[in-house]
Order: structure tokens, then sequence, then C-alpha cells
């Protein structure tokens, strides 16, 4: 029995640090791209242009592969020797670039990978949310004269709240929740550039065989994403739209 002895050991933990500022920045980042890529698909794929059905099918595609083997293909894309990425960079006569080696770089692959593939979740539940919107309103509005800018502003973004919040809650929670991506790909190199809070965690437990310190850190991430939810549901009737159409 050792008591708080974890829970004060991650006060000193500089690794700990490292890994929560780098999910605090890939949860973030993530789940903002994830919704303006949503949000930008359902709106493009909304207008019912030929072929829309096929474009909406092309982007929730990759929410059918697992995340861990979405992970495997990110990597053989971006990997040194043999990857794709520097393949094609040869047939043009130009050196193969270490993609992971740059911190920066590294953090942004992750994240867009991250977005890319989950951005699919977010454009049906916009896409759902759009198609509820009753077409009177825009018709309203072409008669005021307002133009797509103001009807997006003041009709359509608002009546969206609802599924905005839904998409931050899940997005969110999913971000710091992150973990095959991380593991797969750079498993928190460079220098635990890209060390992220449940690979550390992973690490500490299965790695270190360090469970106890491990099971402590699972507990805390509990408490944060149980907090960031209260939060969130806190500030709701601040700037969500819960009125009937």
């Amino acid at each position: 029995f050792v008591g708080i002895q974890n829970y004060l050991s991650m006060l000193t933990d500089k690794n700990l640090g490292t890994a929560f500022r780098n999910t605090l920045l890939y949860g973030f980042g993530s789940t903002i791209l994830q919704n303006i890529l949503g949000l930008s698909a359902a709106l493009f794929v909304n207008s019912r242009f030929k072929g829309h059905t096929a474009v909406r099918t092309f982007v929730y595609l990759p929410i059918m592969i697992s995340s861990l083997v979405m992970g495997y293909i990110i990597y053989y894309f971006v990997q040194y020797d043999r990857g794709i990425l520097n393949e094609i960079l040869g047939w043009f006569g130009r050196a193969p670039v270490d993609w992971l080696a740059d911190a920066g770089r590294a953090r942004f692959i992750i994240t867009i990978m991250n977005s890319w593939q989950y951005c699919g979740t977010s454009m049906v539940m916009y896409l759902a949310g759009l198609q509820s919107i009753p077409a009177l309103y825009y018709e309203a509005a072409d008669i005021d004269g307002a133009g797509k800018t103001d009807r997006f502003f003041r009709i359509t973004l608002p009546l969206l709240t609802p599924n905005i919040f839904f998409n931050l809650v899940m997005q969110l929670i999913n971000g710091f929740l992150a973990f095959s991506q991380c593991y797969i790909i750079t498993q928190g190199k460079p220098m635990n550039s890209t060390l992220l809070y449940t690979v550390y965690m992973y690490q500490q437990s299965f790695e270190y065989y360090n469970t106890g310190y491990g099971a402590a850190l699972a507990w805390v991430m509990l408490i944060i994403i149980g907090t960031m939810t209260a939060v969130l549901f806190a500030t709701k009737k601040f700037w969500v739209y819960e009125g009937g159409f």
C-alpha cells in the first residue's frame, strides 16, 4: 500500500507534463479540424449535385477502417525507407525526407491523420442538421435580400449548434483518449515530442511494469475528461440553440 504516492509522483514527472501538453494540442487541434472539415463536407454534399452520394461515401469510408490499421497505412506513407512519399520524391530526383524526425511535422501528421479519418462522423451529424432546417427560413431570407454569408451565420450556424455541441463532446473525448495513431506511427518520438497521455500510460503499465502508476494516470484522465464534459454541459445553455422550429 503506497497511499497517494503515485499521485504525488505525477507532480515531478517531466515526461507526464510533456505528454499532457501534447495531448491538449492534439485533442483540441484534431477537434477543431474535424469540425471544420466535417461541416465543409456536409455543406458541399448537401447541395445535391450529381455524384454527391459518391462523395459522401468517400468522405465517410475512412471511419470503417480501424485506427490501428489506419496508423499502419499512414506509417507506410511517411516512413523513411521505402515510404510512399519518399518514393514519389525519388521519381523527381529529390532526396528522401525523414518525415517523423521533426517534432512539429510529426505532430502535424498524426493530427491531420486523425482529423481526416473521423471527419466523416462530423459530416453525417452536420448533414442531418442541415437537412432538418426548414426551407422556409432560407426562402424568407432570400425575400429580405440576405446573401449566402448572412444566411450561413444567421440561420445555418445557429440552428446547427446542437450538432456542434454533440461533436465537440464526442471528439474531445476521443481526442484525449487517442492511442493507436501515436503508438503505431511515432511511439512518442522524437524526444517525446509526440508522446500522448494514453501512450505514456500504456508504457508505464505494460512496458515498464509500473502498473500502480499507470492506474493512477488512468484515474486522473477520467477526472480530466469528466470535468471537461461537465464544463461543456454547464455552458451549453449560453450558446446552443434549443428552441423548436
